[in-house]
């Protein structure tokens, strides 16, 4: 079934208009075609109101006045005509015959609409003044109503059609032709890398198919502008970021360190640049692959055991520095590897920028059908203007909060993880230290 904003129902409301309105319009112009053509025209009845006239002259002059006057009349209307008074009797000496009687009956007054059923032409009456008398002559040939019948018949059947058709062309043209004519016009702006291109005021207020159509090919202009903005800049932090080692590299080689020193120093270089090149291949792939995970329910407090062992290890910092307050119904929908990297991500950043003797902390808090967990240390934690800056890529506050040389890609990646698990990510000072929370869906 259609949805209420469905373009289905103004296509059915246009086309059931269309046909409506040509049957309203072909009826009531044929009936009023018919009405007007069924009487006779201001020139026939004028005419033979002067006849009438003349005969009611010659009616008062008497009988021999009467009878001249017709015989005039069969010179200049050929047809035939009888002078009768209220009782339809003949007046003068001109004789009926019974057919000529039984015809009075159908006589129609001058002025009345013309009947069509009869092929021949009809007879009309016209009144003699307040006598009550009455001329009835046949109707002359160039008098007949209806001759424009056919004509206008004609227009109404064939003409009004095609103006109807043209009228709904036009409405169906600005209902579909012309947004579908707007969005090639933006998909040819994207063809030619015009990605500044923007859906039009009369599409994007639209809530059909059309409509949707419009905010998808616009969601798909912004997504790829972003896309290629996002690139363009880890381009240009990537070729930045090299720089530093590649020159440490160079000064080495023209340096005279001894054998060891040099191995030492190239290899401590090398991992440095291969570590920034894995994090900034793999923060552009998820920003361009949207990959889909796989989703499993989670126990947080097992992988928090894992981590934490890898980062007391890498650390080198006492058990009770890094701990855990969990409750024991603690398991989340989500992707083991997805989200064990970000985590990661995070417990590794949060120890970077501890002070000395600082720890770290996870906590877990249900919200409804979520668990928000909370990785706490013990830092400096950062300007409130810049809790949204340290998850782009490449962002390193290391003013605001010493310790550490990572790139910057740590907490960018954590985000693009957590979201394709249908999380969320955000950063809150806790006074002391910064507090990242990540949101899941609870099993």
């Amino acid at each position: 079934m259609p949805g209420r904003h469905s373009l289905y129902w103004r296509l059915m409301v246009l086309v059931a208009g269309f046909c409506l309105a040509m049957i309203a319009a072909a009826d009531y112009l044929g009936r009023h075609i018919d009405r007007y053509t069924s009487y006779l025209s201001n020139e026939a009845r004028s005419t033979l109101a002067g006849y009438a006239a003349e005969a009611e002259v010659a009616l008062n002059q008497g009988p021999e006045a009467l009878d001249r006057w017709r015989e005039g009349m069969r010179q200049r209307e050929p047809g035939w005509l009888v002078v009768v008074d209220r009782q339809l009797q003949p007046l003068g000496s001109q004789p009926l015959s019974d057919e000529e009687r039984s015809q009075l009956t159908f006589v129609r007054h001058y002025e009345w609409p013309m009947s069509r059923r009869s092929l021949d032409l009809p007879l009309v009456s016209v009144p003699l003044g307040d006598s009550g008398a009455q001329l009835i002559m046949r109707l002359p040939e160039r008098f007949r109503p209806w001759r424009s019948h056919a004509l206008l018949t004609g227009l109404v059947l064939y003409v009004l059609p095609v103006l109807l058709s043209l009228l709904f062309c036009a409405l169906l043209y600005a209902q579909l032709i012309s947004p579908l004519g707007q969005l090639r016009r933006q998909a040819n702006a994207l063809r030619a890398d015009r990605l500044d291109t923007l859906l039009p005021p009369s599409i994007a207020g639209r809530r059909d198919e059309l409509g949707e159509l419009g905010h998808s090919l616009e969601y798909l202009t912004r997504r790829l502008r972003d896309s290629i903005a996002q690139q363009q800049q880890l381009l240009r932090d990537l070729s930045h970021e090299l720089r530093t080692p590649l020159s440490r590299l160079r000064v080495a080689c023209e340096s005279d360190l001894p054998a060891a020193e040099m191995r030492e120093r190239v290899e401590r270089e090398t991992a440095s640049m291969q570590l920034l090149v894995d994090n900034t291949l793999e923060l552009a792939w998820l920003d361009s692959e949207q990959p889909t995970l796989q989703l499993e329910p989670v126990d947080v407090a097992a992988l928090w055991d894992m981590l934490r062992e890898d980062a007391l290890f890498e650390s080198g910092w006492a058990p009770e520095r890094i701990r855990s307050q969990l409750p024991d119904d603690c398991r989340v929908l989500g992707n083991l590897n997805a989200l064990a990297q970000a985590m990661e991500n995070v417990l590794r950043n949060a120890i970077r920028y501890s002070p000395a003797g600082g720890s770290v902390c996870l906590t877990a808090q249900r919200e409804r059908a979520c668990w928000c967990l909370c990785i706490a240390d013990s830092g400096p934690g950062v300007a409130e203007d810049e809790l949204k800056t340290i998850f782009r890529p490449f962002a390193r506050l290391s003013k605001a909060r010493p310790g550490g040389d990572g790139f910057g890609l740590g907490l960018a990646i954590a985000q693009g993880m957590v979201r394709l698990q249908g999380g969320r990510i955000w950063a809150e000072n806790g006074h002391p230290g910064l507090n990242v929370k990540i949101r899941l869906q609870a099993v």
